[in-house]
């Protein structure tokens, strides 16, 4: 039987869950309210979050939309700040900070809790759509109130697009003009010269060393219309319709794109992004099969592995919702850019591949996959630098006798190290998940299960019964993955990469913990 965690530790977490429910029931009761202005609201909301934080009586907010602020009775703004940006479309509009006038004990993202961050993503998201909302209400009552000449349906759209979000009406017509000439249309291809992005002519070269003149998005809007004059004498309404909400659909996955893409995101912004996506109706995204595909790869990338070989494979058997589970089992430091390691990444690929395969051989449905938790590659580097051991890195280029002789200081050294706050609280969330079976705890370094190369038996892997009390359990979890984080420093597998001159490769050590 598993066992239970301490009833101060349950009463501790239902009173954070309820202070967060209180808040989201306020914020609510602020945007439902027909006779609230966005003075009242946003002035209500600086109310309302700080109750919902760990620490209330410390806690300011301010919210910066347009050019209004809005912000807390003696507000002193702090290093200790939690910040989202309010979106209406994907542009951002404002911000809503959190701040704490005292420093406060470390948590999942500075002293803020994991569950914070999602609070503060899920009001700047709820007010964003309720200004969206806002103004949309502004555009119909508008067009009621205009002059009675009849406008056709696709007209009454691109006006709306173009007091609400110009950007999005470029976007929609540059695929539409793309479509017209895919389809044939010369009168598209003529339009797309003005937009000085299209060559037809053998005469018409480009010259390498004259910049394109800059269309000012004015220009663009205006040309949206010609297009669209275009598009109605060769579609039906119903296609030029059903092309605008499929576009615009694919449009609102811009978000996670961006993120993926983005080098400087880190694993958390990986997270939050494709847990919004994750959390919007489906009705409301529509992917080409380009996105779709272009999402795939970015997200193998970015949390799995950069290997073109395993990517080409691995993008026929993923999706953006097996990440989002994916992405709740995994412990990593705060602002982390790791990924998983070789060996996670291969049983993540064999995990999928048997899950699309069930269907057509039904024995596959009695394949077992462990319950697992990740610890991320760049764990290593940041245990080593929260205790300062980066001396040790230099052990690889020694004489492998040195190393050899070395290695049993550097294994207690590791395992007389602590483990910074946020890897801790990953690992207690992992070990209340697990209960009390036994773990198996596994390496899974960068270097590890690559192409070509066979790293079996160079890393530890190691046995522990998690048998015990919590804090028992979680020093012998730790004291496990302090040794395996040592033996990358090991005479074996630094011989084994100058045989295979790996020795000047970054290596990562990520972490896999399986129940037996």
């Amino acid at each position: 039987m598993s066992e239970k965690k301490p009833l101060d530790v349950l009463l501790g977490e239902l009173k954070e869950r309820a202070k967060e429910l209180n808040c989201l029931y306020q914020v609510q009761e602020l945007l439902n309210n027909p006779e609230n202005t966005i003075d009242d609201i946003c002035n209500g909301l600086v109310e309302a979050i700080p109750p919902g934080w760990q620490y209330p009586d410390i806690c300011r907010a301010k919210i910066q939309l347009h050019t209004n602020t809005y912000a807390s009775d003696d507000l002193v703004e702090t290093e200790w700040v939690l910040k989202s940006d309010i979106h209406i479309q994907n542009e951002v509009v404002g911000q809503i900070c959190v701040f704490y006038e005292e420093e406060a004990p470390p948590m999942d993202e500075g002293p803020f809790l994991k569950d914070e961050r999602k609070l503060i993503n899920t009001i700047a998201e709820r007010l964003g759509l309720h200004l969206l909302h806002q103004q949309l209400k502004n555009v119909f009552e508008k067009q009621s109130q205009a002059d009675t000449e009849h406008k056709k349906e696709w007209e009454v759209i691109l006006d709306m697009l173009r007091q609400t979000n110009p950007k999005l009406l470029i976007r929609l017509s540059r695929k539409m003009v793309n479509y017209l000439c895919w389809t044939g249309v010369k009168k598209a291809e003529e339009l797309l010269e003005r937009f000085g992005s299209a060559f037809h002519d053998e005469g018409e070269l480009i010259d390498e060393n004259k910049p394109f003149k800059k269309s000012s998005d004015s220009d663009l809007v205006s040309l949206s219309y010609e297009i669209f004059e275009i598009a109605e004498e060769n579609l039906t309404l119903d296609k030029i319709l059903n092309n605008i909400q499929k576009w615009t659909k694919e449009d609102r996955s811009g978000f996670l794109s961006k993120v993926l893409e983005n080098m400087g995101s880190s694993l958390q912004d990986i997270n939050n992004a494709i847990e919004r996506y994750h959390h919007l109706a489906p009705q409301m995204l529509e992917l080409s099969e380009a996105r779709e595909k272009g999402l795939r790869v970015a997200m193998i990338r970015r949390i799995l592995t950069d290997q073109s070989d395993y990517i080409d494979i691995a993008k026929r058997f993923v999706d953006v919702n097996s990440f989002n589970e994916l992405l709740n089992k995994i412990i990593s430091p705060v602002g982390s850019h790791g990924k998983l390691g070789g060996k996670s990444a291969g049983l993540f690929l064999a995990n999928q591949m048997i899950k699309k395969y069930t269907p057509e051989f039904e024995s596959f449905a009695e394949v077992k996959i462990p319950k697992t938790w990740y610890i991320t590659s760049d764990g290593l580097l940041n245990f080593m630098d929260y205790n300062n051991l980066e001396e040790v890195m230099e052990q690889k280029y020694k004489d492998i006798g040195q190393i050899r002789q070395e290695y049993p200081y550097v294994i207690q050294l590791f395992k007389s190290s602590t483990f910074p706050p946020a890897i801790i609280k990953g690992l207690l969330m992992a070990l209340d998940d697990f209960g009390s079976v036994p773990l198996i705890i596994r390496s899974s370094s960068l270097l590890e299960d690559r192409i070509g190369m066979a790293f079996a038996g160079k890393y530890k892997s190691l046995f522990i019964a998690n048998q015990g009390t919590r804090e028992e359990r979680l020093v012998a979890l730790m004291d496990a993955i302090a040794e395996i984080y040592a033996s990358v420093f090991g005479p074996d597998p630094i011989d084994y990469r100058a045989e295979n001159d790996l020795l000047d490769y970054h290596e990562e050590m990520g972490i896999m913990i399986q129940q037996v």
